[in-house]
C-alpha cells in the first residue's frame, strides 16, 4: 500500500492482462489499497510469472479458488469492505461465475464496479476477440497514422489498450467514486476501447469537419504531411523530431540549423512542402544525433532527439525529474501525475500471485484464514 491521494480508497482488481491490470497500477500509484485476485491454481502450479510485469506494482495479491463457493465468498467478503471492483473478461463471465454486478452490490451497494472490454458490453461484437491493432481499426484512427503512399503505421498498443483503455476505465472509476460521496450508491462503470479510442480523436473530427484536415494520412499538420511536423535521420543513422509548428518557433528552427527563410518556400505553401523537407532533410544528414542534440536542446526550436527507451532512461532531462526511477532493480516510469502534498511513491515490486494471501485476510479482519488456507478457498505462495 503506498501514499497519495487515494490513500485510503481499497480496489479489488479481478487478476487479467492488458489494459485492467495497467488502469489498476495506476490507481495504486495513486495510493489506493490494490487488492489483485489470482487463480489459485497459479500458485499451485508453483507459476511466479509476472516477475518483472510492472503492472503488477504496487499492489497486494490473494490468490483465491473461484470455482470453488467458498472461494466466491472470499471475494464477496472482500467486495464488502472495498470501494471498487475493475475486471476485463468478456461480457457476461463475472455473472456467470457469481461475481458480476448485480451480486457485488448486493453486498455493498456504494461499490463502483469497473469493466474493461475492447467492444463493450454490448452490440455486435461485444462477445467476439480482440486486440487494441482492432479496436483503433474499426474507430478510424488506425487510418489517419502513417505516411502518404504507405500503409497504416501501429503505434504500438498505447493508443488503444492504455489510453482508451486504461485511462478511461480510472477516469470513469474515479468519477463514479465521487459521485457516490453525495450519492451514497455505486454504479457499473462499462469501459470499451472502441469508445477510449474515438474520444481521443475528437481534436482532429473537429479538424475534419472544419475543413482543415484530409481524411487520408500523411498530408496533414501532425501525420508527417508537414515537413516541419517529422523526423529526419542524421548522419549516423538516428534520427531528430522536429515539431516547429507556430511560427516563432519555426523561425528559432531554421537560425539554428543554419537554413535562411528568405531562400526558402514559405513554412504554409503546400506546394512547396517538397522542397522544405528535401533541404531539412539534408540539413539533418549533416551532423550526428548529438551534434544536433547539443544545438537544439534547450531552445524553442521544438526539436528533441529520438532516444531509445534505454537512452531515455539516462537522458539528463528525464534524470532531473526522476522520470525513470530505479525501482526493484530495474527503471521503472515514476508515478504520474505528481501532486504537491499527497505525494505518490511505489516500490516498483510487482505482486506475484498469491504473495499476501494471508496478509491481506488477516489485515482484513477474515478470522477464519486458517481454515481457509487448509480448504483450499484460497493459496498462499
Amino acid at each position: 500500500m503506498g501514499k497519495g491521494p487515494l490513500s485510503g480508497v481499497r480496489v479489488i482488481e479481478l487478476a487479467g492482462i492488458g489494459p485492467g491490470p495497467f488502469a489498476a497500477m495506476l490507481l495504486a500509484d495513486l495510493g489506493a489499497d490494490v487488492i489483485r485476485v489470482d487463480r489459485a491454481s497459479a500458485v499451485r502450479a508453483g507459476e511466479t510469472a509476472g516477475g518483472t510485469d510492472f503492472a503488477n506494482r504496487g499492489k497486494r495479491s490473494i490468490a483465491i479458488d473461484l470455482k470453488s463457493e467458498k472461494g466466491k465468498e472470499v471475494v464477496l467478503r472482500l467486495v464488502e469492505k472495498s470501494d471498487a471492483l475493475l475486471e476485463g473478461f468478456r461480457p457476461g463471465v463475472t455473472e456467470r461465475l457469481g461475481l458480476g454486478p448485480d451480486d457485488c452490490l448486493a453486498r455493498n451497494p456504494k461499490l463502483v464496479y469497473g469493466r474493461m472490454t475492447g467492444w463493450g458490453q454490448e452490440g455486435p461484437l461485444s462477445h467476439t476477440a480482440g486486440h487494441d491493432i482492432g479496436y483503433i481499426a474499426i474507430t478510424g484512427t488506425l487510418h489517419a497514422i502513417g505516411r502518404a503512399g504507405g500503409p497504416p503505421q501501429v503505434p504500438l498498443n498505447l493508443l488503444g489498450d492504455f489510453a482508451g483503455g486504461s485511462m478511461y476505465l480510472v477516469v470513469g472509476i474515479l468519477s463514479a467514486l465521487l459521485e457516490s460521496r453525495t450519492s451514497g450508491r455505486g454504479q457499473v462503470v462499462d469501459t470499451a476501447i472502441v469508445d477510449g479510442a474515438a474520444h481521443l480523436s475528437t481534436f482532429i473530427h473537429g479538424f475534419l469537419r472544419g475543413g482543415l484536415w484530409e481524411d487520408r494520412r500523411g498530408v496533414n499538420l501532425l501525420d508527417t504531411g508537414a515537413p516541419w511536423y517529422d523526423v529526419y535521420e542524421t548522419s549516423d543513422g538516428r534520427h531528430m523530431a522536429v515539431g516547429a509548428i507556430e511560427p516563432q518557433f519555426y523561425a528559432e528552427f531554421l537560425r539554428l540549423s543554419g537554413l535562411d527563410k528568405e531562400d526558402l518556400p514559405a513554412q504554409h505553401d503546400r506546394s512547396g512542402w517538397p522542397a522544405l523537407r528535401e533541404r531539412f532533410a539534408a540539413v539533418f544528414r549533416t551532423k550526428t544525433r548529438d551534434e544536433w542534440t547539443e544545438i537544439f536542446v534547450p531552445s524553442d526550436a521544438c526539436v528533441a532527439p529520438v532516444l531509445s527507451m534505454a537512452e531515455a532512461a539516462e537522458h539528463p532531462f528525464n534524470t532531473s525529474r526522476d522520470v525513470f526511477p530505479a525501482l526493484a532493480g530495474h527503471p521503472q516510469p515514476a508515478p504520474a501525475p505528481r501532486f504537491s502534498r499527497t505525494t505518490t511513491e511505489t516500490d516498483g515490486v510487482p505482486a506475484l500471485p498469491g504473495g499476501q494471501t494471508r496478509a491481506v485476510l488477516d489485515d482484513l479482519g477474515f478470522g477464519d484464514a486458517e481454515t481457509l488456507l487448509k480448504e483450499g478457498a484460497v493459496a498462499q505462495a
